[in-house]
């Protein structure tokens, strides 16, 4: 089933100057950028796309992270693109992600592995919604 779903390419990534490379990983996996734009997210604004994590000890430290310089907003569609998307990031800990994953090649931590995505369907449309508007969003769906 053609899915959507969202990627960032977080502060860590933006500096080491790896955007490209993350954005060839998604083509290569077989991930077709819909939309794209760059961004900072105000400290507030980190605080409400991550609402979700509000109760966990490490939600200071990642809103602080993610307004901590621009961001790299993506909407991916493909086949299964959750999940496909999912695999091409890796696990959360670069340390214990695949080889050959996002996080395993650029990640240098828990807390700086240079990729976002959305873990299922409900999810990527909100955080989808979060970044674009429906007339940002060029698909392949009719």
């Amino acid at each position: 089933m053609l899915e959507r779903t969202l990627a960032i390419i977080k502060p860590d990534g933006v500096r080491s100057r790896i955007i490209g490379e993350i954005i060839r990983c998604y083509e290569q996996g077989g991930l077709t950028p819909i939309a794209i734009r760059s961004t900072q997210l105000t400290k507030e604004q980190a605080k409400d796309f991550y609402q979700v994590h509000r109760d966990q000890p490490f939600f200071d430290d990642l809103t602080s992270f993610m307004s901590s310089g621009l961001i790299v907003v993506l909407a991916l569609e493909g086949e299964g693109a959750i999940l496909r998307h999912r695999d091409l990031m890796g696990a959360t800990d670069p340390s214990k992600a695949a080889e050959g994953t996002i996080r395993k090649a650029f990640g240098s931590s828990i807390d700086c592995n240079v990729v976002h995505g959305s873990d299922a369907l409900e999810t990527a449309g909100k955080e989808i919604e979060f970044f674009f508007s429906d007339d940002d969003l060029y698909s392949q769906i009719e």
